[in-house]
């Protein structure tokens, strides 16, 4: 088991940035992120999954898929 990522301030804007503009990246777009961020592309994978989840509970009836 991995453990737990601590994720820096600038990490945090910088993905909740590219979460406002796209809420998927495409691979390239996450090998890219993950490059600037010094963060592995599956830490970027992960985190895109988790805040998905957390957008969708806190805007239920919202389109999922955009």
């Amino acid at each position: 088991r991995r453990a737990r990522t601590a994720f820096t301030y600038e990490q945090l804007v910088a993905l909740e940035n590219k979460f406002k503009t796209t809420r998927y990246l495409s691979v390239c777009e996450r090998l890219n992120l993950a490059l600037q961020l010094s963060l592995t592309e599956t830490q970027v994978k992960i985190w895109f999954q988790n805040r998905r989840t957390k957008w969708k509970k806190q805007n239920p009836g919202l389109d999922v898929n955009s």
